[in-house]
């Protein structure tokens, strides 16, 4: 018989002379590697116990062959010598010889009733182990049905739990969906929260900018009555600058019609002075004849 281990938690029992295989399963690596351990070892001991019995039968069969060789030849011995005397002298020794041969033989036989009694031992002993392993196998190929249906339910739930995770998957995309539109209707709160801040700001310094129209109004009043009043120092003074280039314009052509004037005196007193050289050149003239 051999024991073989197949995977981490199966094995094959084959009988070689019933010419059959038997499958175990077990629910551990661990029960499996023992009950690998124990099967060598149950193995090695009827491999023992059957050698020791074989080495037994062949001493015991080797001490019956020496004693029944011996005894024909104290015989002989005595039969050859022919004298009663010699008989005596030589039957002596060959009685004690028996004797002792007979002795050992009872030893022997002793010996082989004790290892007959060990060798049922053992052999009840092996019985009991065998026992054992086919109770063992028994309930291997009822926890090999056990463990079938237990795969088939855990298959089932497998599935089961497979299409669970694909919902689940599906559920955690429209999650992470919502998530997102989510986070972006936070981002746009935020901006509008941002954009109420300004306005709240803005509308503030509006308040503050109201507060302050009041005064501004009667500012604004009094630059208008200062604005009003320099409007009309403006007037009178465009009125001066009217009257101011009005007398301009007159001290303009009053100048021109200097200028003309004086034009005119300066072309008579050329020709004052140009008759006046004539004459002084005649009077030369006349001093020169004289």
């Amino acid at each position: 018989m051999t024991f073989t281990k197949t995977s981490q938690k199966f094995g094959q029992w084959a009988d070689s002379r019933a010419n059959t295989v038997f499958g175990l399963g077990f629910s551990s690596e661990q029960q499996l590697t023992k009950f690998a351990e124990k099967f060598q070892e149950v193995k090695e001991a009827a491999r023992l116990a059957r050698d020791r019995s074989q080495e037994k039968m062949e001493t015991s069969s080797n001490h019956s062959q020496e004693s029944g060789r011996e005894t024909p030849c104290s015989t002989r011995t005595s039969s050859v010598n022919g004298t009663d005397e010699e008989k005596t002298s030589h039957g002596g020794p060959s009685d004690a010889q028996l004797k002792m041969e007979n002795d050992k033989l009872r030893i022997a036989l002793a010996q082989s009733t004790s290892n007959v009694k060990k060798w049922e031992m053992e052999l009840q002993t092996l019985r009991e182990s065998n026992a054992r392993l086919t109770t063992a196998l028994q309930e291997s190929a009822a926890s090999i049905e056990h463990w079938k249906k237990q795969f088939s339910i855990s298959k089932d739930e497998n599935d089961q739990l497979q299409s669970k995770i694909a919902e689940l998957e599906e559920q955690c995309n429209e999650i992470d969906k919502e998530r997102d539109r989510n986070a972006q209707l936070s981002r746009r709160l935020q901006d509008l929260e941002t954009e109420l801040q300004d306005k709240e700001l803005e509308l503030e310094d509006l308040r503050k900018q109201g507060e302050i129209i009041p005064q501004l109004m009667t500012e604004c009043e009094t630059v208008s009555q200062k604005l009003q009043a320099a409007e009309k120092r403006n007037k009178d003074l465009e009125e001066k600058v009217r009257a101011l280039r009005t007398e301009v314009e007159e001290s303009k052509h009053r100048q021109n019609n200097l200028k003309t004037e004086l034009q005119t005196f300066l072309d008579v007193l050329d020709g004052k002075i140009d008759e006046l050289q004539d004459f002084r050149q005649g009077l030369s003239k006349l001093g020169v004849d004289n």
